[in-house]
């Protein structure tokens, strides 16, 4: 018999090994029988399996309080408007705030980025910039005209003469460009200077995560003295598989306070998705594989999810000034775990609230994925997006939590070698493949199939096979990321 420390014996009646077979027999008091198999798992590892049996459960309806306030803070930081790639418009961010440090316009502009920064920001369109695309747009339109305190949407309140001023001083070549030696995948530094006066912003970690504010070499804020106003992270540590889809099928979207805030979340990512969608579609933007993949045949669902994405993708990127809501500090993720979604919904003819709460699940299961690896890496995010959006089309056609958990490790043995080469036009293809992968991840499930264990990277279970996908994008994927900065920079 395994011994249980004493900190679970709230929890715990009795655990039994029975060692003939592997099965274990559990009975508890108060919580469900998933927080006691992670216990299992963590003390006697080597008599867990997928058949643990239950016996005694005296479960309590609903989520707690607890539960519902740490799901709704991950969601309020996770889910968040946003125009245009966010690598832009954090250095559109980082140089409004040192520019409102400063007073007035600058003469001279140095923006120090990250490699991933560099990657995601160089050739796309700068929201809201009259087609100023760059670095160096980026920079001066959030020093001319931008307002810090609109935070990702920093830029909705340039005007024409904003756009004139900073095409003027890009003429001027006021902005230089460098990158920056960091270990941080996300890591801005912009340096103002005007006269004599000089103002310096600091990024780290996050798209607005303001590390450090200084004026004529004099602090203003240190995020490391703990001062006021600091972008705090929420606690993940709730996020696991079974405890997300428990959240997603239970919380109270009408008595919750919590559940009526992650309510008008989601409802602000379907309709703001929606609406640049549309617009990817009615109009030609970069590589218009969205209007392609449309035209081709638009009464196929698996298809249409696959185009109202790409067409989402495809405005996003090439300039289109309408917000995204974004999931792990990606508008193209963002895209990727809501609107497959709509279409499936749509086409099953499904209640408004059964789409929520499949929403909530893939938005969730996304960045329970996502935030172990990273919000910028040689390991294209999308996958991991298209994965929660597998789960959540699973969920809509009635499966259950095997069938979301084989769909998730199926999209991921499939697709986990495609690699970010930087933000573009390209996205919307890696979009739209990767929302094939999960739907035929999802055909599969639905089906009893899984990929076998031992076959690529496919493990026991979905926690083992994510583990190998992180470290195959935190470390396989590290000379990967320099490799293809190298190629994207310098001429081969």
């Amino acid at each position: 018999m395994s011994q249980i420390d004493t900190f679970h014996a709230d929890y715990l009646l009795q655990i039994h090994q029975l060692c003939a077979n592997k099965t274990i027999i559990v009975y508890l008091k108060r919580e469900k029988c998933i927080i006691l198999t992670k216990i299992i798992e963590r003390v006697c590892p080597e008599s867990y399996n997928d058949d643990i049996k239950t016996e005694g459960i005296e479960e309590e309806k609903g989520v707690s309080e607890r539960e519902e306030k740490a799901f709704c803070d991950i969601l309020a930081f996770e889910l968040k408007k946003a125009l245009g790639c966010t690598e832009p418009i954090a250095i559109a961010y980082t140089a409004s705030v040192a520019r409102r440090a400063l007073g007035r316009l600058p003469d001279q502009a140095l923006v120090r980025c990250s490699g991933n920064v560099i990657k995601n920001a160089k050739s796309v369109y700068v929201p809201m910039g009259g087609r100023l695309k760059g670095i160096e747009a980026a920079c001066l339109l959030g020093a001319v005209g931008g307002n810090p305190d609109d935070k990702l949407e920093v830029l909705r309140g340039i005007q024409q003469e904003d756009i004139d001023l900073a095409k003027e001083l890009i003429r001027r070549k006021i902005c230089l460009v460098e990158q920056l030696d960091s270990s941080e995948k996300l890591h801005i530094i912009v340096s103002l200077k005007s006269g004599d006066d000089t103002a310096e912003a600091c990024v780290r970690h996050t798209h607005t995560g303001l590390y450090r504010l200084s004026k004529n070499g004099e602090v203003i804020f240190d995020r490391e003295t703990g001062a006021e106003g600091e972008e705090k992270e929420p606690e993940y540590r709730e996020l696991d598989l079974e405890s997300i889809l428990r959240f997603s099928e239970e919380i109270d979207f009408e008595k919750s306070m919590y559940g009526k805030r992650i309510r008008e979340l989601i409802e602000e990512q379907i309709r703001c998705n929606t609406a640049i969608s549309e617009e990817g579609l009615r109009r030609s933007y970069g590589a218009g594989i969205g209007r392609a993949l449309f035209r081709n045949n638009a009464e196929d669902v698996k298809l249409r999810a696959r185009a109202m994405a790409a067409a989402g993708s495809d405005a996003r990127m090439n300039g289109c000034d309408l917000p995204v809501v974004i999931n792990s500090g990606s508008g193209n993720q963002g895209i990727t775990v809501s609107l497959p979604l709509i279409e499936y919904s749509r086409y099953l003819k499904l209640s408004h609230e059964k789409l929520l709460r499949a929403l909530l699940l893939s938005n969730l299961t996304a960045i329970y994925q996502k935030h172990e690896i990273g919000r910028l890496s040689a390991y294209c995010g999308v996958v991991n997006a298209a994965a929660g959006a597998g789960a959540g089309i699973s969920y809509l056609r009635g499966g259950g939590l095997r069938e979301i958990e084989n769909t998730i490790i199926n999209t991921l043995e499939n697709i986990s070698g495609i690699v970010c080469d930087g933000a573009g036009e390209s996205c919307a293809a890696k979009i739209a493949s990767s929302i094939d992968a999960a739907i035929m991840g999802s055909d599969m499930a639905m089906e009893g199939i899984r990929f076998s264990r031992d076959d690529g990277m496919v493990k026991d279970n979905f926690r083992k096979t994510l583990d190998g996908v992180v470290k195959l994008a935190k470390e396989g994927m590290r000379e990967t990321d320099q490799v293809i900065l190298d190629i994207m920079i310098h001429e081969t």
